[in-house]
């Protein structure tokens, strides 16, 4: 029988977001649906990330990275970060790529935030990541992506 916690989770939408971080040939970033977002002076966001991948040691290297949130267009690179589908010659690959102080930013997508890690405590398999977001850009989203039940879904207008 699965994980009932799994089975929980897996019943909550939760957004497709990219994160990304590092530079030069350390950059490097990741699909990630565990991320919650705190109003507040300043704001606060929460991610949960396996503490093995190269995401959470450039982020604990740098103190910085990118968060940016997919809409329905963006299936494929969420994919490609993901590490399901390919991109010969790397994750950046034919990217428009900015870079910043926090990490690469995606030019396509325009809604992103910028972060600064205030501290990781290990949480039950994943290492929870505390950061202040310094900088918030949004634009008109009509169609986000949200993962549900093990895939990605588009939510209606």
């Amino acid at each position: 029988m699965r994980d009932p916690a799994r089975r929980l989770r897996g019943r909550l939408a939760a957004p497709v977001t990219i994160l990304t971080a590092g530079a030069g040939p350390a950059r490097t970033g990741l699909t990630v649906s565990s991320l919650v977002v705190a109003e507040g002076e300043p704001p606060v966001a929460y991610c949960l990330l396996g503490s093995e991948g190269d995401l959470f040691d450039a982020i604990t290297d740098s103190g910085r990275f990118v968060v940016h949130v997919c809409t329905e267009d963006d299936r494929a690179t969420a994919d490609v970060f993901a590490g399901i589908r390919p991109s010969p010659g790397g994750l950046f690959a034919g990217r428009d790529v900015e870079v910043s102080d926090y990490g690469p930013r995606l030019i396509e997508f325009g809604t992103y935030a910028t972060c600064s890690l205030v501290d990781v405590r290990e949480e039950s398999y994943s290492a929870l990541v505390r950061a202040t977001i310094d900088t918030i850009v949004t634009d008109d989203i009509e169609t986000p992506l949200a993962y549900y039940r093990g895939r990605y879904r588009t939510l209606a207008p």
